[in-house]
């Protein structure tokens, strides 16, 4: 068994303050749970925006972090199958257990993320349901299992479940970030026959081309409709994808959709949502925008074995690995984009567990 104590990261939501403590009681797994030893967890945008108060905390008080792997370290009285000793990456959501359509994830109105619902995973252990968890293949470095826990399963159930990608269609990636680099790379994992990328930082243009874009535009520097007209011959794109939040952004990809074309929106900001595109020529077109959240266990599992496959390399998606107590810099780095990270990861165990 762990330890009765240990170090977490804890955000108070009245001050704003993410401090490090060393004397935190560490959690016990109830009958349907485990106690996973975390060895990686990553930096993920929410978690800025959640400590800086442009995401809403539902908590007073809270151990962020919800992109987590690690090894099975003790198990409930009631869990099947899941031992000690397993590798293991773990989705971060779960159904309120309080309506009339929990135990169906997809169904339940009110589902809650961990690092914000209840305690996560910048801590060196975390207790979470037994469904939740996914094997980690032999081989697969750790810290890339553990950031397949958002910043790669969101865009890739967006891409493939929600934006229905099939073989042979034009892709557009608005915003190559954390999430958008990835839905580059899945874009063409699923078949894309062109891979457009969009952003207006020249850096993040060119990690979108290293990821295997066949094109990055830069709005600020060209006519964004008129270069994706170009590339598809004047058909327009079947999907887009906006990850960046921005209202412009979403207007533009229904500007570059052809016919039957559809957005999946997955960034995320409190801008409304407005399209330009007037309704006779939205139903005329028969465009499509879809809203989109999360993924289900079976997205993580089907990455688990591309990246055992080597189909997937994320390789150079993890820009930084940090210790616990340089958690508060980690998420400074995020926040100004020092470095241009995709992905910084924290390693909480003291000997470093964190490199896989």
């Amino acid at each position: 068994m762990a330890a009765e104590t240990m170090r977490a990261a804890r955000f108070e939501r009245a001050d704003g303050r993410l401090t490090v403590e060393r004397d935190v009681p560490v959690p016990r797994p109830g009958p349907s749970e485990v106690l996973v030893r975390v060895e990686a967890c990553g930096i993920c945008l929410s978690d800025v925006h959640m400590i800086d108060g442009s995401l809403p905390c539902p908590l007073e008080r809270v151990t962020p972090g919800h992109e987590p792997a690690g090894t099975i370290a003790a198990v409930g009285s009631e869990v099947p199958y899941w031992r000690p000793g397993r590798r293991v990456v773990i989705a971060p959501g779960r159904s309120c257990g309080a309506c009339p359509h929990c135990g169906d994830a997809l169904a339940c109105p009110a589902p809650q993320t961990m690092g914000q619902h209840w305690d996560g995973a910048w801590a060196e252990y975390v207790v979470v349901p037994y469904a939740t968890l996914v094997n980690v293949p032999d081989g697969v470095p750790i810290e890339q299992a553990a950031i397949c826990a958002d910043a790669v399963a969101t865009p890739y159930s967006a891409l493939v479940d929600r934006g229905g990608l099939h073989p042979g269609e034009t892709v557009g990636v608005w915003g190559v970030g954390g999430l958008g680099v990835h839905a580059v790379q899945i874009a063409r994992l699923a078949g894309a026959s062109l891979v457009v990328a969009v952003d207006t930082l020249d850096a993040a243009c060119e990690r979108a081309l290293e990821a295997g874009a066949d094109h990055a535009v830069n709005p600020a520097t060209a006519d964004v409709r008129e270069e994706v007209l170009r590339l598809t011959g004047g058909d327009g794109l079947d999907l887009a994808a906006e990850l960046s939040g921005a209202g412009r952004a979403l207007e533009q990809t229904v500007a570059c959709l052809g016919r039957y074309g559809r957005t999946v929106v997955i960034g995320m900001s409190r801008e409304p949502v407005r399209l330009g595109e007037n309704t006779i020529m939205f139903g005329y077109n028969n465009h499509a925008v879809l809203g989109h959240d999360g993924y289900t266990r079976r997205h993580l599992t089907q990455l688990m074995r591309l990246l055992a496959a080597g189909r997937l390399d994320l390789s150079r998606s993890v820009s930084g690995l940090l210790p616990l107590e340089d958690v508060g810099l980690g998420v400074e780095r995020m926040r100004t984009k020092e470095g241009d990270p995709v992905r910084i990861v924290v390693t909480p165990q003291p000997t470093g567990g964190g490199a896989g």
